[in-house]
């Protein structure tokens, strides 16, 4: 028992990288959506955020479940995942 308890326990070095790695996708996440119309694959996100493939894939799987994106099928067969659109408030202007 004191086996899998041990494995559980992660050391100040990993979570510092897991850490890292989520801001990471969140970042390129977040900048996708502007970039790409809210249309994301998970080859995008993996190439932005410079992390492990299968990191990336739980990201995104996490955002298309809560945000509710659609999946599509381009006509080379790639999948990508349609997000809601991001929509900017619009700027009050201060000079009137």
């Amino acid at each position: 028992m004191g086996v899998l308890i041990q494995r559980n326990i992660r050391n100040p070095q990993q979570r510092l990288e897991e850490a890292y790695n989520r801001q990471q996708l969140e970042d390129a996440f977040y900048r996708l959506l502007e970039e790409q119309s809210s249309c994301i694959s998970l080859i995008q996100l993996t190439a932005a955020s410079r992390v492990d493939v299968q990191q990336a894939k739980q990201y995104l799987e996490q955002q298309v479940e809560q945000l509710g994106a659609v999946p599509e099928v381009d006509l080379d067969g790639d999948t990508f995942y349609r997000f809601p659109k991001l929509r900017r408030r619009p700027s009050i202007d201060k000079s009137v």
